[in-house]
């Protein structure tokens, strides 16, 4: 029942940020947890942060923590990734994806629902 787009993605200079944004149809969604990924060519896709349906517990992989914030809004069915400090290797395909559970996970296979990625460029 819910469907995912993800947008904001862009090419940008080592330093600069970016505010991807989640954007869910399904009245539904305020009721699932969001965690996003992000794939580079060549590479395994990878867990980013996660964030709980109510917005009041987050999660940052070790890489990304102090750089990236998980934020939502529920009223929006809108779920946000506001990157600071790019690096070159944060280079890759972004996706959002979510489920009908609060359960912290950065396993994609527990996952049901994904959107299409958007795609960000750090040049150095």
């Amino acid at each position: 029942q819910v469907q995912l787009v993800e947008s904001g993605g862009g090419l940008v200079q080592a330093g600069d940020s970016l505010r991807l944004s989640c954007a869910a149809s399904g009245r539904a969604f305020s009721s699932y947890s969001v965690g996003w990924f992000r794939q580079a060519p060549g590479k395994e896709r990878e867990f980013v942060a996660f964030i709980s349906w109510t917005g009041g517990r987050t999660y940052d992989e070790d890489s990304v923590k102090g750089r990236f914030t998980v934020s939502r809004d529920n009223a929006k069915n809108t779920v946000y990734l506001q990157m600071t400090r790019l690096k070159p290797e944060d280079t890759a395909v972004y996706y959002c994806a979510a489920d009908s559970t609060t359960s912290y996970s950065e396993l994609p296979t527990t996952y049901h629902y994904w959107g299409q990625g958007t795609q960000v460029t750090v040049s150095s």
